[in-house]
């Protein structure tokens, strides 16, 4: 198809040989567009991120589908199929909730618990990964790829549950994204790491402002229960 090989090959060129590639743009978009919506709490987010996935996993195989930029970023590629199948999750989680007559998704608080698990499993996860990824050739630092992995898996899942403390989880993978972004020379991506960073911590306190008038929604409740004359003041 002349489109789809218009869409492989496009890029943006620039001085000392450096370029971007359009579908890494445009990939980066999707993901924006979908932040957005999981900003807002809309479901249409899931099935625009899942666009935006499918165009980065071709950016970061470089060598297997013929990128001009030859360098495989093997965590990078695996966490798309990663989102692709956590979305397809959240996308179902989220429409049920919508369609049974409430809002997509209720911000909560994961419990101490859920959070202790959560940081266990993105240092493990990173320990377990980097060895397996150094041995499938992907960029170093290493452990920087698995990191933003493990850290992928745990936000997206923890998007899908609507727990407040995920965007703090993609804080944590900015950090170390764009100086690996960098070096590897997809400076899109890298870009969009930085903006991400700052709008996943405008995200979090979205979201717990939600969560904030839930709970005084709720005392509100529970107190013209308990005082039935507070709702004919």
């Amino acid at each position: 198809m002349p489109w789809l090989q218009w869409l492989f090959d496009a890029r943006l060129e620039f001085g000392n040989g450096q370029f971007l590639l359009w579908r890494e743009v445009l990939g980066n978009l999707f993901g924006l567009l979908s932040a957005l919506g999981g900003m807002r709490r809309k479901v249409w987010a899931w099935p625009v991120g899942i666009l935006g996935n499918l165009l980065l996993l071709t950016v970061f195989l470089g060598t297997v589908f013929g990128s001009p930029n030859p360098v495989n970023l093997l965590g990078q590629a695996g966490r798309q199929v990663m989102f692709i199948l956590t979305s397809i999750y959240g996308w179902y989680r989220w429409s049920r909730a919508q369609h049974e007559g409430g809002t997509a998704v209720e911000p909560q608080w994961a419990s101490w618990g859920t959070r202790a698990l959560l940081v266990v499993a993105m240092v493990a996860g990173t320990a377990l990964l980097t060895p397996l990824f150094s041995a499938l050739g992907s960029f170093p630092p290493v452990w920087a790829d698995a990191w933003i992995f493990m850290g992928s898996l745990l936000a997206t899942y923890g998007m899908a549950k609507g727990w407040v403390e995920f965007w703090l989880i993609w804080v944590a993978v900015d950090l170390v994204g764009v100086p690996l972004l960098i070096s590897a020379g997809y400076w899109a991506s890298a870009f969009m790491y930085v903006f991400y960073g700052a709008f996943t911590l405008t995200g979090f306190f979205v979201w717990w402002r939600a969560r904030w008038r839930q709970d005084g929604e709720h005392v509100a409740v529970e107190t013209a229960h308990l005082d039935p004359t507070i709702s004919r003041r």
